[in-house]
Order: structure tokens, then C-alpha cells, then sequence
């Protein structure tokens, strides 16, 4: 594969036992201890968030991208149960062939990177549509502009990808972004996580290609180089205007994505946001996080570690030789 690369960052995860007593079940990484420390003392000195946030980015012009063809999506769920295996996700509830998720609309979430949902059709009741939702890895990505911490990172190849070691848990990604695409993991309390698709970044890099597209059998899923797949879909639209409506989702919504979509279903109503700028969000999330302080997400965040602590520490099983001092001598 051609083209600069970069690949994760790998953080240290030696982990450091702030809890003070050998034995203690709480841990925390150093770098994420010291991250949230740092945190607050430019929220105490008064420093707004953004002086924390990415930088304006322009894209990485060589980048990759997927197209979604919905007109060739037969809602298999081939692409879900791939993704699922090579992200090594928890088994769904039920499995992957069962067509009765589709009575409710799903979301991606801490345990399900992206989902299938199905449709009514305008013009033939008798086949509906399916749409597949997951992160749309914008090319100027309002998540990465919103983090105080770093924890995004958009890579040459085009994904948006995310290091959980460094995240504290303020969810300014979630409301930044315009697709409502990271999940937040409500479960591990004490361990923030957000759950988003990566577009194989790992599988890229090696060569490989997405789980989603090697594994779409109807050629719903097209991976390459985004100029060529954005050139491609105007290609299907222009070859066949009685097929798909003239419009390539994604081309420039919100300044662009990644991840782009054609159809022959007005995007409105299949649940795509339908009123956002050409221009990146980005100017819009520097706005907010100008106007909001990170003490009201950081110190929170210190305080309920501190709880954490002290709590766990009173529940810390006593080694023998505390029991004989605590006694007054030897049973």
C-alpha cells in the first residue's frame, strides 16, 4: 500500500495502583491519572477547552473511503456479523440471521459497532429498503475537534479511530458529532469508553480490506480511495437517474465524509440528517467549547475517581498482620 502511514499510537498501560494498599481492585493507567491531573489545573488557572482541541485539519487528500449502495442492500446482516467477529464484540442477543431486529430501529452502540434497519419503500411496499449505520468518519471530524484530551485521531487512510487509555469520559464527541455516531459504554462506570467504528484501520494498514465489504455478498459495499468511490457513485447515478435521486450523501455534508451513501430513496427518509452545512462542523464545535469551561466535565470526573478510591479502599480485604494489630494480638 502506497501513501504515508501512521499507525496507533501504542500508550504505555503500565498500571499504576492509586489506591495506595496492596490488594486494591481499582486501577487507573498512569498517562490517564495524569491526563485528568493536568486537566484540571488549566480548568482551576481559567483556560477554556479549546485551547485543548485539534487544530483545523484539511483531510488527508489520498485517503480512503466506502460507498453504500442502498439499492443493492438486501439486509443480510452479513456485514454486522463480520464486524462483530473481527472486532471481537459480544455474541448479540439474538443471531445475526433472525429478521426480527428489524421490527425496531437500532443504533450502534457499546456493543454493537454498526446495524442493519429496514425501511418502507414509497415506490414498492413489497421491497423494502435497508440502510447500514455506523461512523461515517468525516473528514474534518467534529469528535477529534471536540476532545479536550486527544483521544480521536483522524488517520491518513481515512479512519477516525479512538485510544480509550486516554479518554476521561466528558462525551463532548457524542454531543459534537452530527451523526450521533459514538456510543458511550454506560456499564464500566469507573472505566469510560467510547464504542465507534474504526473502519478496520488495523485491517487497512495491513492491506486487507474492511470486515463489512469483504464480507457484503450483493456489492452493496465498495472500499477504495474516496476521490475514485465519490467519482464512481456519480458514474451509477448518471449511467441510471431512473435508479438513484441525483445526490451523493456525504460528498459534502458537514464538510465531508469517508463513508458515502447513493440511493434511490430521498435520504430524509431513511433518518439521514438532512440539514447539515457543507462547511465542517468544526467551526461550530470550537464555538461551544469556547464558551464551556473543562472544570464542568473535568473536575466531576476527578471527584468520582476520588470516590471511587476512597470506597474501594474500605472494602480491601486486611492482610493477616493487620487482623493481629486490629485485635490486640495473636488469635
Amino acid at each position: 500500500m502506497s501513501g504515508k502511514k501512521r499507525r496507533l499510537d501504542q500508550e504505555d498501560d503500565e498500571q499504576s495502583n492509586v489506591g495506595g494498599r496492596t490488594g486494591s481492585s481499582f486501577q487507573i493507567s498512569r498517562r490517564k491519572f495524569l491526563s485528568m491531573s493536568a486537566l484540571a489545573g488549566c480548568a482551576a488557572a481559567g483556560f477554556p477547552a479549546s485551547a485543548y482541541s485539534t487544530p483545523e485539519f484539511r483531510g488527508w487528500p489520498e485517503s480512503y473511503g466506502m460507498l453504500t449502495d442502498i439499492t443493492a442492500c438486501v439486509g443480510c446482516r452479513s456485514c454486522e456479523k463480520a464486524c462483530n467477529k473481527a472486532n471481537e464484540m459480544p455474541a448479540p442477543d439474538k443471531p445475526f440471521e433472525d429478521g426480527t431486529v428489524f421490527k425496531e430501529r437500532r443504533w450502534p452502540s457499546a456493543k454493537t459497532l454498526t446495524v442493519v434497519n429496514r425501511y418502507e419503500n414509497p415506490d414498492n411496499p413489497f421491497v423494502p429498503v435497508y440502510r447500514k449505520i455506523q461512523c461515517n468518519h468525516c473528514m474534518e471530524p467534529a469528535c477529534a475537534t471536540a476532545c479536550p484530551i486527544h483521544a480521536y485521531t483522524k488517520t491518513p487512510e481515512g479512519a477516525v479511530t479512538y485510544n480509550p487509555d486516554l479518554c476521561f469520559g466528558c462525551r463532548y464527541c457524542v454531543i459534537a458529532c452530527p451523526f450521533n455516531m459514538p456510543g458511550y459504554d454506560y456499564e464500566s462506570a469507573l472505566e469510560p469508553r467510547i464504542v465507534k467504528c474504526i473502519l478496520c484501520h488495523g485491517r487497512i494498514i495491513e492491506g486487507q480490506l474492511p470486515a463489512c465489504a469483504e464480507a457484503c455478498p450483493g456489492g452493496a459495499l465498495t472500499f477504495g480511495r474516496r476521490n475514485d468511490i465519490v467519482k464512481l457513485a456519480r458514474k451509477r447515478i448518471m449511467d441510471s437517474p431512473q435508479k438513484y435521486i441525483d445526490h451523493i450523501y456525504g460528498e459534502h455534508e458537514a464538510g465531508g465524509t469517508a463513508w458515502l451513501y447513493i440511493s434511490g430513496v430521498p435520504f430524509k427518509q431513511l433518518g439521514f440528517p438532512d440539514n447539515l452545512p457543507r462547511k465542517p462542523m468544526i467551526e461550530l464545535t470550537r464555538g461551544y467549547l469556547s464558551s464551556v469551561p473543562v472544570i464542568f466535565t473535568t473536575f466531576p470526573a476527578l471527584f468520582g475517581m476520588i470516590y471511587a478510591l476512597t470506597k474501594n479502599r474500605d472494602k480491601t480485604p486486611l492482610k493477616e498482620d493487620d487482623l493481629k494489630h486490629t485485635s490486640g494480638g495473636e488469635k
